[in-house]
């Protein structure tokens, strides 16, 4: 009998711990706002402090914004799209939005704290929606299992903050590009009403940083693109013709060998498919030994495949925490948001700092100004794109290479499209003169990271 009344008194206990939690107020009165649930923010929002925005007023309408107004765009429900979401949501901000295109592994359990076992394969967006609508009452997180370049200007306009949580420089600068492009002049001077406030947040095992963007006004992201380590990519004809290192051979396996072969049917590559990274690397190891490259490991294809990136919990939620300080800054305008850089680092001991990151002149995003390239005309267009891909500035992924020559459009080199890039593979052997280019010729490069085309103005030298 005693045995059968242990559950119950816990029950009766936690239920009394419950009524006393102070973020509840004490009392759960009916409805989803009980008396004193958002204390907490109203301390900074309904009084005057030492720390508030000179120009700040104390009021009630602060808050009512945050829950009934203010829509933010989160993308990345990852490691620090969770924290993200589960600080923005206990902070009052109830009209929320989610983009995430990934799925649950099993690996991701053990910092991205929404998910449980049940959840592995499940798309990620949904179930951190999932699970903070249920767990904070009022919240509308909004899911969206979707690649960010599937969502036109119109999506993208409704909202009033964006916060990026992702793991790949190329869509945080696709998503610096979306946001530029909003972007609305009248004679020439920044209409301020088009700018949505971009905030990003980026961690990479004890290291991280968190940045305050408002487009068209501060340095945006391929402003100081220096400071991101650059992606290693490798030019297509360096991998079909010339490899030269390990990583060529297994970028062969991966890109052309694969989906020539099909070695498992129409399943796509799955870096965390042992079969698949082994199949990869025994392909690898025969390229190698073809061309005498010696390097090909398996640990190797598995970091050539996967584009490893280590993450900690505590580093995630650190500039998580940043973030959402800064989404609340700018939403309520109570305080003085970052200005606009800031870096952490506790590899060792603990380390902070803050500077304002500036913007550059002639950036290849925000300028709008068209960019030189260099080159003599006995260049080749090869060496055009290694320049692309390769300059620290630029960081192309995959450009695509177009201009106009007598009266006509016509494409130099194009990769995503199989037939396009067989048709104009010969082009990268030949030289720019050959190709009937002239001094001041403008080339439009496409690619992945940015929605809109870039212009270079090609220079001849001597």
């Amino acid at each position: 009998m005693a045995d059968a009344e242990e559950p119950e008194k816990k029950r009766r206990r936690i239920e009394d711990v419950t009524e006393k939690m102070a973020v509840d107020g004490g009392h759960r009165d009916g409805g989803c706002d009980w008396d004193g649930r958002w204390n907490h923010v109203t301390k900074f929002l309904e009084r005057p402090g030492p720390f508030t925005h000179p120009d700040f007023e104390p009021s009630t309408e602060s808050l009512q914004f945050l829950l009934e107004t203010c829509k933010i765009l989160v993308i990345g429900a990852g490691g620090l799209g969770c924290e993200l979401l589960k600080n923005l949501a206990l902070s009052g901000f109830r009209l929320i939005h989610v983009v995430d295109m990934d799925t649950i592994d099993l690996s991701n359990l053990n910092r991205q704290f929404l998910f449980r076992p049940k959840d592995v394969g499940r798309p990620k967006a949904e179930v951190a929606a999932n699970f903070i609508n249920s767990r904070i009452p009022g919240c509308k997180v909004v899911p969206h299992f979707k690649k960010i370049q599937h969502f036109d200007e119109s999506f993208y306009r409704q909202f009033h903050i964006i916060v990026c949580g992702l793991d790949s420089i190329i869509a945080r600068r696709w998503m610096n590009g979306m946001l530029i492009s909003l972007l609305s002049y009248e004679d020439g001077v920044l209409d301020p009403s088009s700018i949505i406030p971009l905030i990003d947040g980026g961690t990479e095992g004890f290291k991280g940083n968190a940045r305050v963007i408002l487009p068209g006004m501060t340095a945006c992201i391929d402003c100081t693109l220096e400071l991101y380590p650059p992606q290693i990519n490798f030019p297509m004809c360096t991998i079909a013709s010339m490899p030269r290192l390990p990583e060529h051979c297994v970028e062969y396996a991966r890109i052309l060998q694969w989906p020539k072969e099909k070695p498992f049917g129409e399943t796509s590559l799955d870096g965390d498919n042992p079969e698949h990274i082994q199949w990869v690397f025994d392909r690898a190891q025969e390229r190698a030994a073809e061309f005498n490259i010696t390097g090909v490991t398996y640990r190797l294809t598995q970091g050539v495949v996967k584009r490893i990136i280590p993450a900690v919990a505590s580093t995630n939620a650190v500039i998580a925490a940043a973030c959402a300080t800064e989404v609340f800054k700018i939403a309520t305008s109570a305080y003085i948001p970052l200005n606009n850089y800031l870096v952490f680092n506790d590899v060792d001991g603990l380390y902070t700092y803050t500077f304002e990151a500036e913007r550059k002149e002639n950036c290849s995003a925000c300028s709008q100004v068209p960019q030189d390239l260099q080159f003599p005309s006995s260049a080749k267009l090869q060496e055009v794109l290694e320049y692309l891909t390769e300059n620290a500035a630029l960081q192309m992924k995959s450009p695509a290479i177009t201009t106009t020559l007598e009266g006509k459009n016509k494409t130099l080199y194009l990769q995503s499209v199989k037939s396009i890039e067989e048709r104009t593979r010969p082009n990268l052997c030949k030289t720019l003169k050959e190709l009937g280019l002239s001094d001041g010729q403008e080339l439009a490069v496409a690619d992945v990271t940015t929605p809109q085309t870039v212009l270079f103005k090609l220079n001849f030298t001597t």
